[in-house]
Order: C-alpha cells, then sequence, then structure tokens
C-alpha cells in the first residue's frame, strides 16, 4: 500500500475514533456557515431600493387635536354665554336707556371675538391688541350688565394661548376680580359661593390649559425624537447597504477567483504541460506528440464547457452531466490518470451510502477540492499514486484525497503551506469549507506523502436558519 493509502486509511481511523490534528479550518466556520447563504456563490445582498430606504422627510407633527377641539368649544361656550346674556338682559330689563348700548357692545364684541381667527394663533403684538380691545369691550359690557360676567371663561382661554405665563396668569386673576364684582352686583344678599365660584372655575380653566400645553411639548419633544430615529435608521440602512455591496463584491471576487483557479489555471497549466511534452517529442516519436496535443484538446474543450458554465453561474460540467458526485469523482480519477499516462495512477472509492442527495453546494465545493488537490498533486508531489474516499457518515461527508508522493512538513494554522501546495489552492480549499462550516486537515511528513481532508457537516446545512 502507498504512502497515500495508509496516511488515508489513517486519517479515517483517527476520525471514527475522534483524534485529528485541525490544520487550521477554524472553530467559528459551523457560524460562517449559517450566516454566508450560498457558500460557493457570493451573498445575494443587493440593496434595497432607493424608495425603501429613503421614504422622504420625517412629516412635522400637525396641530395638536385636543387643543384645536378645546379652542372649538371655547368659541361655541362664548357665543353661547354671549347669547344668553343678551336674551337674560333683554328679558328683565325692556326698554330701558342702556340697552341699544348693550345691544351694540355685544355685537361689537362678537365681530372682535371674530377677527381672532383672522389673525391667527402665534403672539404677534397684532394678537395682544385685539386680546386688549376685547377685554375692554367685555370690560364695559359687565360694567353695564353684569350677567356677561360669564363671557370671561373663552377669555381665560384666549389669554392663556396668546399672551406669557405670568401676563395671562394676571389676566386671569384680574377677569376673576371683575367676574365675582359682577356676581356681587347681581345678588340681593351676601352669597359665598358668589365669591368662591369663579376662582375655582378660573383655577380649573388654567389647569386644564396648563395640562395641555404640557402634553403638547412632550408629543412634540416625542415627535422630534421620532424624526431622530428615523433619520437615524435611514442613515443605518443606507450604511448597511453600502457595507453589504462592499461585502458582496469581495465575496463575489472570491469566488471568481476560487472558480478561476479550480478551472481554467488548472486546465491552461495542464495545457501547457502538455504542449511543451509534445513540442520536445515532435520530431522524436510524432505519435506520443499527437497525443499529447489531442489530450491538450480534450481539456480545452472540457475547459470551455467549464468557462460557459462558470460564466452562466451553473454547476461544474462533472456534476452536470449527471451521475453526482460520485460519478464526478470517478470521472476525474479516471481523466487525471489518463492525462498523466502512466505517471500517475488515481483511484477512486466511497465508502457508505447518504441518507439523502448531498446539497449542491457541497458535491461542487468538494469536486472543486478534488479537482485543485489532484492539480497539486499532478505538479509539485512527484507522485506514482493517489486516492480519493469519499465517506458518507451520516450526519457528514468526508473527502480524503491522499498520494504517495516526496510530501512536506506542513505548518500548522498558516493560511499557505510550503512544499506540495502553493498559490490560491490551499487558500481557496479553506475558504470553500468554512464557508460550509466544515473542516480542512493535512497530514504530511517528507518523504512519507499527503494527505488531505475536507469534513463537511450536513445537520447544519439541513437547518433553515
Amino acid at each position: 500500500m502507498y504512502a497515500g493509502q495508509r496516511g488515508n486509511e489513517r486519517c479515517r481511523v483517527e476520525r471514527r475514533t475522534g483524534g485529528r490534528e485541525d490544520a487550521g479550518a477554524g472553530g467559528d466556520a459551523r457560524t460562517d456557515a449559517r450566516t454566508t447563504g450560498r457558500p460557493v456563490h457570493a451573498p445575494a445582498t443587493s440593496p434595497a431600493p432607493a424608495s425603501d430606504l429613503d421614504p422622504g422627510p420625517a412629516p412635522s407633527p400637525g396641530p395638536d387635536p385636543d387643543a384645536r377641539w378645546l379652542a372649538l368649544l371655547m368659541h361655541a361656550a362664548f357665543f353661547l354665554l354671549l347669547s344668553a346674556s343678551l336674551t337674560r338682559f333683554l328679558m328683565r330689563h325692556p326698554g330701558e336707556a342702556r340697552t341699544p348700548w348693550i345691544i351694540a357692545l355685544s355685537i361689537t364684541l362678537s365681530v372682535l371675538y371674530l377677527l381672532g381667527p383672522v389673525l391667527g394663533s402665534r403672539p404677534t403684538p397684532r394678537r395682544v391688541a385685539w386680546l386688549g380691545v376685547l377685554v375692554a369691550v367685555w370690560t364695559v359690557l359687565v360694567v353695564l350688565a353684569p350677567s356677561f360676567a360669564w363671557c370671561a371663561v373663552p377669555l381665560f382661554y384666549t389669554g392663556l394661548r396668546i399672551l406669557p405665563p405670568r401676563a395671562a396668569l394676571a389676566l386671569v386673576a384680574l377677569l376673576t376680580v371683575f367676574v365675582v364684582a359682577a356676581q356681587l352686583r347681581l345678588a340681593t344678599e351676601f352669597d359665598p359661593n358668589l365669591v368662591l365660584a369663579p376662582p375655582a372655575v378660573a383655577a380649573v380653566a388654567t389647569a386644564v390649559f396648563v395640562h395641555m400645553q404640557r402634553q403638547a411639548v412632550r408629543q412634540r419633544e416625542l415627535a422630534a425624537r421620532q424624526r431622530e430615529l428615523i433619520d437615524d435608521l435611514l442613515r443605518t440602512r443606507r450604511e448597511l447597504a453600502a457595507t453589504e455591496r462592499r461585502e458582496g463584491t469581495l465575496a463575489e471576487r472570491q469566488r471568481l477567483s476560487m472558480e478561476i483557479h479550480d478551472t481554467l489555471a488548472q486546465g491552461l497549466s495542464s495545457q501547457q504541460m502538455l504542449l511543451q511534452a509534445a513540442d520536445r517529442t515532435w520530431d522524436a516519436d510524432p505519435d506520443a506528440a499527437r497525443r499529447h496535443v489531442r489530450t491538450a484538446t480534450g481539456i480545452a474543450e472540457r475547459n470551455l464547457a467549464e468557462a460557459r458554465r462558470f460564466v452562466h453561474d451553473l454547476a461544474p460540467a462533472d456534476l452536470a452531466e449527471g451521475g453526482g458526485l460520485e460519478a464526478a469523482l470517478h470521472a476525474l480519477a479516471a481523466r487525471e490518470s489518463a492525462q498523466a499516462q502512466g505517471a500517475l495512477t488515481v483511484r477512486c472509492h466511497v465508502e457508505g451510502t447518504p441518507h439523502a442527495p448531498l446539497p449542491d453546494r457541497v458535491q461542487s465545493a468538494l469536486l472543486r477540492i478534488a479537482q485543485g488537490a489532484l492539480a497539486n498533486v499532478r505538479e509539485h508531489a512527484d507522485a506514482t499514486a493517489a486516492g480519493l474516499t469519499l465517506t458518507h457518515l451520516g450526519d457528514r461527508v468526508v473527502l480524503d484525497i491522499g498520494d504517495n508522493g516526496r510530501g512536506f512538513t506542513p505548518e500548522p494554522g498558516a493560511p499557505r503551506a510550503t512544499g506540495a501546495i502553493r498559490g490560491h489552492g490551499l487558500p481557496a480549499m479553506r475558504a470553500r469549507v468554512r464557508q460550509l462550516g466544515g473542516t480542512l486537515t493535512i497530514e504530511s511528513a517528507p518523504g512519507e506523502g499527503t494527505v488531505l481532508s475536507a469534513e463537511v457537516p450536513l445537520t447544519t446545512l439541513e437547518d433553515p436558519t
């Protein structure tokens, strides 16, 4: 048994007993497999549409609906109280000399009040002057007819809306005094309720207004915080989309690098060796030279098929032809042996039976690993025999590639090994296995050949999460 087969058997025995020296696939590979999506291809991280990322500026908060309803209520209350007071006066004091003045002042007060919405709701100087005239007309009206005193309640609300807090409280206090005085003028005898009721009404009106103002302030602050959060979210989503685009670009570059190395580069290398051999033997042995050229032509045809499938992002040609990974490995072994023309014999062996067909990405990755490993054996190992062993172990699948070549001393954990494996081969193999959540191990020693083992768990790949 050649050294590669001995290493192969030793690797399988250690795997079944649990003892194995990992040459550096990484313990977090299983987590990578859960997060990479399609491991062989670039992650599908297309950026979100612009309409999703930026729905436009956040709308500014509209007027407080509670304040709007309270304003409508106060307007209705003002005209209702004014109408009730005028009706009461006309019923109790018909034909008096002051009646025309009362009617005229009532109409004037109504017109002045209606001018309020026209002037707007902001505390402008015109608005303050309007309030002063409104209060003055009301005061004259109360002096002439105390029954109009309760029209002060809507004026409480108007003053609180327009004036600064201290001025508004002073106005409310002044209006309350006028209301108390008017009530005492109407009373035939002293009643404590006439003194206590107006301040109580003023206090309640002020408390309600202050509470609603605080609610409005809190709502505006909340709306501002929400706008800030929306802006932060939009900014974060834009940054995430940019990051995903960068990661997708890097992943696609890595995929392209691995695919080119495992297909076109290896095929071109083989063609170069065959054509050089044909050139050396063209005069001495034309038949052998023609065989080399025909073999190189066959490799070129396969490279062309791989390139077409590579461009269209399809499975490797050997897998696309049917039969799955096992048939593709057997075909690979036969092809490598034929191309070597007796210098290298490659055999393929399958152990176990899969419970279910292997995922396409697992088959593709293992086939690419086998192709890369055999290319390294052919170019660097000076081996005469090599073996491919595919082992189905239920919850995982293992591919061993062994040879009886000159071997080397691997550097544990090194991203690039020396000697038999060089260039992009080993990093590409590690990347493929890591994307599947598996491990890649290497056993080698000078003069004892090399065994490369790729183990891929299947339970992780079946997890929908």
